[in-house]
């Protein structure tokens, strides 16, 4: 039977070369930037470009999923990830 923490190890690695491919695949494919707008390393941050909400407005953006549904995910994932730091702290200090 394989224990806890080697299925934890074993998931972490997965999930970390994983994060890391596809980091690497929206970055050589050129995912998300805006033609024109060169700024580097950041120019996958949004708050980098000048009149960013000018670029994206909600006119040139639909979505089939309202903003709301965003919102709730956003707010839900944060949540996740602290209960998840909380856990990890408390497994720390044992």
């Amino acid at each position: 039977m394989i224990d806890r923490k080697k299925i934890f190890r074993i998931v972490t690695v997965i999930m970390a070369v994983t994060v890391i491919v596809m980091a690497a695949y929206i970055m050589i494919n050129r995912l998300g930037l805006v033609e024109g707008y060169d700024f580097g390393g950041g120019a996958y941050y949004y708050v980098d470009i000048p009149e960013f909400e000018k670029i994206v407005d909600q006119d040139a953006f639909k979505a089939k999923t309202p903003v709301w549904v965003h919102v709730v995910l956003f707010l839900a994932w944060g949540w996740l990830m602290w209960r998840l730091w909380l856990w990890i702290d408390r497994k720390s200090d044992k």
